[in-house]
């Protein structure tokens, strides 16, 4: 049986999640199945996850947060109710790792629960240690804690470079 591989695309740059994105098309291209879980987003438009749905059953996206708004943007009321969605999530995620539900697992914007103080790190490995060693797995978001190096194989960092083009 092949080994999976555990990659970490973060940064400040975008295209963090169309990577991961672009990863599972190339999985399911090879026969693969694939899931994402995604965190912190917000309430994205219908037609994004109506492409999306395009692709299953070997592609599925799974959003576990109700809320039309960024979780940073939500009253303390609000954040604690998304809070047990976002565990919710996370238990998801954990079942998913321990089945082998899938081939090739993203956990998007992920790391941004670890930022915010949703979730420890320590929680985040406790997680990762679930995985079927079969099955490969991307973590995004948009820093990276020091230990968390140490469980990827691979790791992409995307940062926007602004470049002043004014004439001189």
């Amino acid at each position: 049986m092949e080994k999976g591989t555990v990659q970490i695309i973060y940064g400040s740059g975008k295209g963090k999640s169309s990577l991961a994105l672009g990863r599972c098309i190339s999985a399911v291209a090879g026969g693969k199945t694939a899931i994402i879980i995604q965190f912190l987003k917000g309430n994205l438009d219908a037609d994004r996850l109506a492409v999306m749905g395009r692709l299953e059953p070997e592609l599925q996206v799974f959003r576990f947060e109700k809320s039309a708004d960024f979780f940073t943007n939500l009253s303390e009321e609000e954040k604690q109710k998304e809070l047990m969605n976002i565990h919710n999530g996370l238990n998801y995620a954990k079942k998913v790792m321990t089945t082998g539900e899938c081939d090739f697992l993203v956990l998007d914007e992920v790391l941004g629960l670890v930022d915010q103080k949703i979730v420890s790190e320590e929680e985040l490995e406790k997680l990762l240690s679930v995985r079927e060693e079969s099955m490969s797995l991307v973590l995004t978001g948009t820093v990276l804690p020091e230990n968390l190096k140490k469980k990827a194989d691979i790791i992409t960092r995307l940062d926007d470079v602004r470049i002043d083009n004014k004439s001189e």
